[in-house]
């Protein structure tokens, strides 16, 4: 066991980052920035999102997964754009509760999730603070110049998808907390939905090629679908009825007495990091020979109409949700 004194700035970033860092442009980690050669006909790609203990994860959440969720919500805004990630800049806010063997576990995540993205750590900085822990990452990516596809590309007449199932997140933090009466091993699916996203970094190549607009959903599928249209100056119709579940969000809804309440909560929620897109008209088959190549569910959940907005249709008829999904203010 480490001695008390050893758990500080320089001796955590010589001996738990320093192995996780770029050969060469983070510099060892013992300069004060990082070097980045240019890659000529790339633009370079950035994003940044924090997780805030008691905000984004639980107190008892094992570090470790926390380290992997921080990467994976980052890695779910590139792939959201069609780049390609390869490093990242990591702030790290240690609380009290954070001696040697929590950040011990805490890296052992970066490490997992750097080897399956192939990607490393370029820098950062790391702190001590008496309030909660929390964490942030600046993910960095290349997509060939010009080509990043923005949130408000989408054009009237272009179809609206959504890949994966949405949900999950939100009833995994439920799950979590014990607020579920669901088989164990549907639990355990959901709890490991909202620790471990999979952010669609396999589905960034289609978004590149395809889609005219696109985002993660992060906050929620009815306000992620809100943000895109109102980015694109459009209105977008989307059918909550044909919102994508997983067996255990199934199981749930199958339990729920309002169905069309229990379908806008899980449309709200959050905490998917789905990819949002929208297509021209006439290409769902090829976006489905893709997403099935990819082993990816891919579900078309409305239009682009001239307007100003969202439309959220439910079983032929216009509705109006009480929310869109998860704000901070």
């Amino acid at each position: 066991m480490p001695a008390i004194d050893v758990v500080g700035e320089f001796e955590t970033i010589q001996r738990l980052l320093k192995p996780l860092a770029h050969p060469e442009w983070a510099r060892g980690l013992v300069d004060d920035v990082a070097a980045l050669p240019s890659r000529p006909g790339y633009d370079l790609i950035l994003t940044k999102d924090a997780l805030v203990e008691t905000v984004h994860f639980l107190p008892e959440d094992p570090l470790d997964t926390v380290a992997q969720k921080l990467l994976r919500v980052n890695l779910s805004d590139i792939a959201a754009k069609g780049a390609v990630p390869f490093g990242y800049l990591l702030a790290c806010h240690w609380s009290e509760r954070c001696g040697w063997p929590e950040r011990e576990a805490f890296v052992a995540g970066l490490r997992r999730d750097q080897a399956i993205f192939d990607i490393h750590l370029i820098g950062g900085d790391t702190v001590k603070t008496p309030g909660p822990a929390s964490f942030s990452v600046t993910m960095m990516g290349w997509a060939p110049a010009g080509t990043a596809v923005h949130r408000g590309g989408a054009n009237v007449g272009d179809d609206v998808y959504v890949t994966g199932v949405i949900g999950d997140g939100w009833l995994g933090l439920q799950a979590c907390q014990g607020a579920l009466s669901l088989a164990e091993e549907r639990l355990e699916a959901l709890r490991a939905a909202y620790r471990l996203p999979t952010p669609r970094v396999d589905f960034a190549d289609v978004v590149a090629k395809w889609a005219t607009a696109s985002c993660d959903v992060s906050d929620g599928l009815l306000a992620d679908t809100e943000r895109l249209a109102k980015a694109s100056g459009a209105a977008i119709e989307l059918d909550l009825a044909v919102t994508p579940m997983s067996a255990a969000a199934q199981a749930w809804y199958d339990t729920r007495v309002d169905e069309q309440a229990a379908l806008e909560q899980l449309a709200t929620g959050g905490d998917d990091y789905q990819i949002l897109f929208t297509a021209r008209a006439g290409q769902e088959e090829a976006l489905r020979r893709e997403a099935e190549r990819r082993f990816i569910r891919l579900t078309k959940v409305g239009k682009v109409v001239a307007g100003d907005g969202l439309s959220v249709q439910y079983r032929g008829q216009s509705i109006l949700p009480a929310r869109t999904g998860w704000t901070h203010d």
